[in-house]
């Protein structure tokens, strides 16, 4: 009888980057259900724009790359960067500048450094971040909720909207369009009303925007989905979600009249999405366990830091992007011992 020679690891985990994508591009539904519900067809055809780039970008840098073209398109990362960028653009985003984004999450942020697993930076975040900087007007203007709206674009008119950039007949932006919950809190701290006299705008829901509320709370669903599936562990999100409503807190309880309460943060603009779906992304994100949490818990405390000071209302990529800088380093100090080894065993 002949045995053939296995060498270690004996163990091997059924791992697959393609079922992973997969799995986050399903957690993702619930969310873009009700984006498409409360904002109208935008996002949808934002994703489609985007998706599209990031599949032919891919292909064309990795086949100038001299590399097979098939497996890193059917790995399903430049379908998920595209996916992630479209979701956090605004509904009302010429298709110019969500091709402009995608190509320069796919080509540069990605594809410049090595692709899928070499780049420090997270693509999607990434092409946002140039987009915010470059178009801050462009990338400010969201559409009313859809309770609040007393005109809603259909179909059609998103597609002229977004492809030509003209409105309904009769309308204008102000019609329409409104600052983000977090733009108009931020605007009007700073002619420096109280909270309970900006709170008194239809705009505000429980906690924080209307419709804000809902979409949080379905890419939550997506995301405990993802921990279930254990394609994310629970650190990164806890730890950064946590620690920006503890500093949020802190600062409420200080001073009520300038500073709102921590669900405000948690519930307006994209920090549960970005905790569960940007922020937890296994190739810039920390990877040891106690690293994890000091990675998710900066993150928190510099989106706030950014909320409250900085020059931009939503500032999730941001803090993803400078914490990608410090993902090595925290791994570095944070390594857990080696079993048998002598500081172990100290």
């Amino acid at each position: 009888m002949e045995f053939r020679p296995v060498t270690s690891p004996y163990l091997q985990a059924d791992y697959s980057v393609s079922d992973d994508m997969l799995q986050v591009l399903l957690a993702l539904v619930p969310g873009v259900v009700a984006l498409t519900w409360f904002f109208g067809w935008g996002t949808l055809i934002n994703i489609s724009i985007a998706v599209t780039t990031a599949l032919l970008a891919e292909a064309m840098a990795v086949r100038l790359r001299n590399r097979p073209v098939l497996p890193a398109l059917f790995d399903g990362s430049a379908l998920v960067t595209g996916v992630l960028l479209a979701i956090a653009l605004p509904p009302t985003l010429p298709w110019w500048l969500t091709v402009l984004g995608t190509l320069f999450a796919i080509i540069v942020a990605k594809q410049l450094y090595g692709g899928l697993g070499y780049n420090p930076f997270n693509p999607a975040m990434a092409g946002y971040a140039l987009l915010l900087i470059s178009f801050p007007a462009e990338m400010t203007r969201w559409l009313l909720p859809e309770m609040l709206a007393e005109h809603h674009l259909g179909l059609y008119d998103s597609l002229r909207l977004l492809f030509t950039g003209q409105l309904p007949a009769g309308l204008n932006w102000d019609a329409i369009s409104s600052a983000t919950p977090l733009d108009e809190m931020r605007t009007r701290l700073d002619m420096n009303q109280m909270i309970d006299e900006i709170r008194q705008s239809p705009l505000w829901g429980d906690f924080g925007g209307r419709g804000w509320e809902w979409v949080g709370n379905w890419f939550a669903l997506g995301g405990i989905y993802l921990i279930w599936r254990r394609v994310i562990t629970w650190h990164i999100p806890v730890s950064m979600l946590l620690s920006l409503l503890l500093i949020a807190g802190l600062f409420w309880l200080i001073d009520p009249n300038t500073h709102p309460n921590p669900a405000f943060h948690l519930f307006s603009g994209a920090a549960i999405f970005g905790a569960f779906f940007i922020a937890s992304d296994p190739v810039t994100a920390s990877t040891t366990p106690r690293g994890k949490l000091i990675y998710g818990a900066l993150i928190g405390v510099l989106i706030f830091i950014i909320r409250s000071w900085g020059s931009y209302p939503d500032a999730v990529a941001f803090a993803v992007l400078l914490m990608n800088m410090a993902a090595p380093t925290i791994d570095y100090y944070t390594q857990p011992k080696v079993f048998g080894s002598e500081e172990a065993e100290s």
